[in-house]
């Protein structure tokens, strides 16, 4: 899994947005509105938070990698603390929800052979260089063999935007070949799909799942790094190992290989046919696009060694005293990356920010909540694995949910807390999806802060944490945290932290605990996450999606589930 949801996030500040009187996102004044307080507030929330932060971080959790020596110790630790502050258990005393795991490591992938085109197009192309292609099935042998290819545009269907690429086509046992991102971004134009905005369309994981609806035997993405937001070398040059959930088909209703192509590989297969990138870019932006065969089969095959494995959620929860069937879930992702062995000075990927932080924030958040009046809703813990193999603890969960998520009212996820300092700004990542943004920025704004959207919208980062396994089920969710703006040393300062972070340490062993480290900001943070909790678990309010949002139908169908 590409787990590329923090760097572009956190380099830059964007303006302010404000929400409009009809609670619809506004668009954002040219310039932030500035604070007026004199003073710093909500400074001290829980001070037991840089404890469990520099304690889950600490080499002896061995990076808390799943089902490994890591896991067994920081699970035990996360259990009792849960304990320690009271919290129910979701099986007598046991905070675990065990989650099953399969470590799909490609021993040998074929080059991609092509034929049936003509002489200008290449015999074959070349595994990392030209294509880059896997298997999510749970099998040691696959094989493509003369499977025809066809563009299909962007890979969309799209219901409320009314869009269908597969429309009047047949893919089974076909190869379909497609761009990466969503046509708003293609076009900057804010009335196609949500303009720059990235859509959970424009997702190179949607694109695969709706080949995979479609029965495609092959789905390949074409790269182009400004649309996918990160270079080849992402893509093809790093671990070729997967992860994945183990279900009881062995994702056998998965497309039988997955991947990308170059550029140029695209150029190349388009020239097959007397065409061109931009072309056929035109083409798939008209409104009237119909998929376009490219007189080719492609042919590959996979050999994989495989290898279950056991790891475990950890869950506790404050039952509610009036609706303790209606959920608030506070949640961010336990596990990192685990040793290098190979590393003859320094081992351990401590993973302090990423995401000892967030871990340590929910523990926090806990704590103080077990210190208030018992809430009228119950209030949920969750402290997932496996993010960093693919948002997979989190999709388990939502496959196999403790509590009804169509009861659940929101999600508060947590990932990478802030350590440099008090923030003016209070970065909400995907504003202008749902209403909890509008709760949220009431207690911004009375701390004397502002709230931003994320500087990079077209990125996708909205989808790339593990929220999004919830959203992909309609539950409401808010993934926000204290953005550059720094009280004292500005907004230029702040986005220097986070660049050098960026560079110097984010899934490296260097992402260790910092005694240096200025955790204010992060309690600001965690006084405005229990706000939004306390309101929402002491109301009768039934947060959801905007109107037009992707995930809206979804929460939408189940609603006679909250009446």
């Amino acid at each position: 899994m590409l787990n590329l949801k923090h760097p572009a996030l956190l380099l830059a500040v964007s303006a302010a947005v404000a929400l409009s009187a009809c609670g619809k996102p506004a668009e954002p004044p040219t310039k932030a509105v500035q604070p007026t307080v004199a003073e710093l507030v909500d400074t001290d929330f829980n001070p037991k938070l840089a404890e469990y932060i520099k304690t889950l971080s600490d080499d002896k959790f061995q990076g808390r990698a799943p089902a490994t020596k890591g896991e067994e110790l920081t699970v035990a630790y996360l259990e009792e603390n849960f304990k320690r502050i009271g919290l129910k258990g979701i099986d007598a005393d046991s905070y675990k929800q065990p989650v099953s795991l399969v470590q799909i490591d490609p021993k040998q992938v074929s080059a991609m052979t092509l034929s049936g085109g003509g002489e200008a197009l290449p015999a074959s192309l070349a595994y990392r260089d030209d294509m880059f292609a896997w298997t999510t099935r749970v099998t040691e042998n696959i094989s493509v063999t003369d499977s025809e290819m066809v563009f299909v545009g962007y890979g969309i269907v799209a219901p409320e935007y009314n869009w269908n690429d597969y429309e009047g086509l047949d893919v089974a046992g076909k190869t379909v070949v497609m761009f990466v991102n969503d046509p708003g971004f293609a076009t900057q134009n804010p009335e196609l799909f949500n303009g720059n905005a990235m859509t959970y369309y424009g997702r190179w994981t949607y694109k695969f799942e709706e080949a995979a609806r479609q029965g495609a035997a092959m789905a390949l993405i074409i790269h182009e790094t400004d649309a996918a937001s990160y270079g080849w070398g992402v893509v093809a040059h790093g671990s070729p190992v997967k992860f994945d959930l183990i279900k009881e088909n062995k994702n056998m209703d998965r497309a039988k290989i997955e991947g990308w192509v170059t550029t140029e590989t695209a150029q190349k297969l388009f020239a097959n046919i007397g065409s061109d990138i931009e072309t056929l870019r035109k083409q798939a932006l008209s409104g009237e696009f119909k998929p376009v065969p490219l007189n080719v089969k492609a042919s590959i095959s996979v050999e994989n060694n495989l290898r279950e494995l056991q790891s475990s959620n950890v869950i506790g929860y404050i039952e509610g005293s009036k609706y303790p069937d209606e959920y608030i879930l506070y949640m961010a992702h336990w596990d990192h990356l685990g040793m290098d062995f190979s590393n003859p000075t320094n081992k351990v990927f401590n993973g302090a920010q990423d995401n000892a932080s967030g871990t340590g924030a929910v523990i926090a958040l806990a704590e103080y909540f077990a210190q208030q009046p018992q809430p009228e809703r119950s209030v949920v813990f969750m402290l997932v694995t496996a993010e960093e193999r693919g948002l997979l603890g989190s999709a388990w969960y939502a496959e196999n949910p403790v509590f009804l998520l169509e009861k659940t009212v929101a999600a508060i996820n947590m990932d990478v807390m802030n350590v440099y300092g008090p923030m003016k700004d209070m970065v909400v990542v995907g504003m202008g999806n749902t209403d909890l943004e509008e709760i949220l920025v009431k207690y911004t704004e009375q701390q004397g802060r502002y709230a931003v959207k994320e500087p990079n919208p077209e990125a996708g980062i909205a989808y790339r944490s593990d929220h999004f396994s919830l959203s992909k089920k309609g539950v409401p969710i808010l993934y926000a945290k204290g953005g550059n703006d720094h009280y004292q040393h500005g907004a230029e300062w702040g986005a220097k932290q986070r660049a050098e972070f960026n560079s110097c340490c984010y899934h490296k062993v260097t992402d260790e605990w910092d005694d240096n480290w200025d955790l204010r900001g992060a309690q600001q943070d965690l006084f405005l996450y229990f706000r939004v909790g306390h309101e929402l678990a002491n109301s009768r309010h039934w947060p959801n999606w905007y109107q037009g949002n992707e995930f809206r139908a979804i929460r939408d169908a189940s609603s006679a589930a909250r009446q």
